[in-house]
């Protein structure tokens, strides 16, 4: 499907950025040429964000077993430069004592990071192979390029807001700071409810869309150039790109990673009303 796609740029582009999905009714992939429904699985997105979070794991599991107070190797060196980046950071944005924060922040910009890495990978690579060797008629792989990725990532996050806003200020503090801020008056409760719920609200909804849309746009950019362009002058728009993009990748994660920490901190604040 791949090469035959490759002489028209139109083709070439959708079929770049379609998901290979299975139907939830029939348990089957869904085919070229047939639309997608709300019942269906990315299962593209979903097996390489299983796979890049237990890359994750698995490597500073075995870096953590190795670890030595002598003289450290690089890859220790490497280690506890992130921890000492994301433990500085928890520090300077999370007011209190909460000792899931560092772990959490610690995975979340890890594992966005290594989702956001696969957008480097040649467009064609991984989808010629899976067509060749397993048949499969589409594949993307930046997992954060998906919507449904990054929405359920931030519906974790928002899960948690919501958790240590609860434990923190009890079902009281919660409706409070829902009904009483930023106007304390009766006769503003419901004003400050529609504001206070809208904002709850646009927590998890910015961080997935601010993570997905600057993925999606990367992606698209490396499409357009493999699918616009001749062969011989790709390299000169693709490479400065990349390049770029290498910066652009690790800011999204480490956006993510700080709004986290920001979130979290505000719910973990009491407040007197």
């Amino acid at each position: 499907m791949v090469l035959e796609t490759m002489s028209d740029p139109q083709k070439y582009i959708i079929h770049h950025l379609k998901h290979l999905q299975i139907d939830l009714h029939t348990l089957k992939i869904i085919g070229p040429g047939t639309s997608s429904n709300y019942w269906a699985l990315n299962i593209d997105s979903i097996f390489f964000s299983f796979i890049l979070g237990s890359l994750f794991l698995v490597f500073f599991y075995v870096i953590g077993k190795q670890i030595t107070t002598e003289v450290p190797g690089k890859l220790q060196t490497a280690i506890e430069l992130i921890f000492e980046f994301i433990n500085f950071n928890v520090k300077t944005m999370y007011q209190g004592k909460n000792y899931l924060i560092a772990p959490l922040s610690l995975t979340v910009f890890v594992w966005v990071f290594l989702m956001n890495l696969m957008d480097l990978v040649p467009i064609d690579f991984i989808p010629l192979f899976c067509e060749k060797v397993f048949k499969l008629p589409a594949m993307r792989t930046v997992p954060s390029a998906d919507i449904n990725i990054t929405l359920s990532m931030s519906l974790g996050v928002f899960v948690l807001i919501l958790f240590y806003t609860i434990k923190i200020k009890g079902y009281i503090g919660f409706l409070k700071e829902l009904t009483l801020q930023p106007f304390h008056h009766p006769v503003c409760f419901m004003f400050n409810f529609v504001l206070e719920f809208v904002a709850l609200l646009s927590k998890p909804i910015s961080l997935a869309l601010r993570l997905f849309g600057n993925m999606y746009a990367g992606e698209m950019i490396f499409i357009l150039i493999a699918g616009l362009l001749p062969w011989w002058l790709q390299c000169f728009l693709s490479v400065p790109w990349a390049i770029l993009h290498i910066l652009i990748i690790t800011l999204q994660a480490f956006i993510f990673m700080v709004l986290t920490i920001v979130y979290l901190s505000m719910a973990s604040q009491s407040h007197k009303n």
